[in-house]
């Protein structure tokens, strides 16, 4: 088993990454040691890893609350249910939310933990490779408003992250690629040589070799931990992890959060903001063929069709990381080079979009 820091003061925590680890009752213990325990799962992952984790648990007071599967229940409602769940169970301060599922789950358990009684703990257990290698590591907690993603939220650190790699051999071929993607950015927009390694082992993390998934995992979270480590509420360096992300979310509120999974969106998302880089002379063109053969290779889409530009541009001003002095951009100046910059003008990122939108 691997075992990796985020490094933040009092705020520190592990993450573990291996086999076996649902199940696993001695790290569990380690890392739940409150008496009262809400499980926060979801209708996809409860007949399949529910039962192992309770049954490991050693705390006397263990509860479930079980929401639908799906970016279109990361809601207030949602949220206000799991609240009600812990009230009703009467938990105190000292309990402790296990987040069991996908990013949806961990981030919106993240929250109710945040706003229960202004804070109580949580541990991350992500099942999902999304999860594994990007959502359950950083804080980052919300629901989605209709208009705009992740618009609702708090920065709130988990306990601990346990990510069971056995559990990705149960996720759909549709999630492990939207899962890809967040893989590919990392190595995008930080580490040139991780993406090297990417375009020549892909088809061994597609065809979930051990040791190829321990590798993408844990070098995912060592890139995402060594920036959040440094910049935990996102005043800088830390935006560099939203690459592709801008875009992505628009089409993701475009499409009623239904049309695209979150990586499917992020890998189109990506396409752009590196044709944006390429359009201000920024990057070498080459890149963008790149890009677009691994995301091909991994399963991903790589354009968007049907959508309207202006409509685009429109939800992209209510990015949550937009600002009174306007939308900045991830760009890249190279691969594993991100660069943090301020939108282009209209009218070259309309030209964008057109192409990248109808090609």
């Amino acid at each position: 088993m691997d075992t990796l820091e985020v490094a933040l003061g009092a705020r520190s925590y592990p993450i573990f990454i291996g086999s076996g680890i649902v199940s696993d009752s001695a790290l569990l213990a380690r890392a739940i040691i409150a008496r009262q325990v809400l499980i926060v799962t979801n209708t996809t992952v409860k007949p399949l890893y529910l039962d192992k984790l309770r049954g490991a648990l050693a705390a006397p007071s263990i509860c479930v609350h079980v929401m639908n599967d799906g970016e279109q229940y990361k809601t207030l409602e949602t949220f206000a249910a799991i609240i009600d769940s812990l009230i009703d169970a009467g938990f105190h301060r000292d309990a402790c939310l296990i987040a069991l599922g996908g990013g949806v789950v961990g981030d919106i358990a993240g929250f109710a933990a945040a706003c229960y009684q202004r804070g109580i703990s949580y541990v991350q257990i992500p099942t999902t490779l999304l999860a594994q290698v990007d959502s359950s590591v950083g804080g980052k907690t919300a629901v989605n408003h209709p208009h705009a993603k992740n618009m609702i939220g708090a920065f709130y650190q988990p306990g601990a992250v346990l990510a069971d790699t056995d559990t990705l051999a149960t996720l759909p071929s549709r999630q492990f690629a939207a899962g890809l993607a967040e893989v590919i950015k990392h190595g995008l927009a930080l580490d040139a040589e991780f993406f090297a390694w990417l375009e020549e082992h892909i088809d061994a993390v597609l065809g979930l070799d051990a040791e190829a998934l321990r590798h993408i995992v844990r070098r995912s979270c060592e890139l995402k931990s060594a920036i959040v480590a440094e910049d935990e509420h996102e005043r800088g360096r830390r935006a560099l992890l939203n690459f592709g992300h801008t875009f992505g979310h628009a089409l993701e509120s475009i499409g009623n959060y239904e049309r695209w999974l979150h990586g499917e969106a992020v890998a189109i998302g990506m396409v752009l903001a590196t044709r944006t880089s390429i359009a201000l002379g920024l990057l070498d063109p080459a890149v963008a063929d790149r890009l677009e053969q691994l995301l091909a290779r991994a399963n991903l889409p790589t354009r968007a069709e049907g959508l309207s530009s202006e409509r685009v541009m429109e939800i992209m001003q209510l990015d949550k990381k937009a600002s009174a002095q306007g939308l900045s951009l991830v760009l890249l100046n190279a691969i594993g080079a991100g660069v943090i910059a301020p939108a282009p003008d209209a009218g070259l990122l309309r030209g964008v979009l057109e192409t990248g939108l109808r090609e």
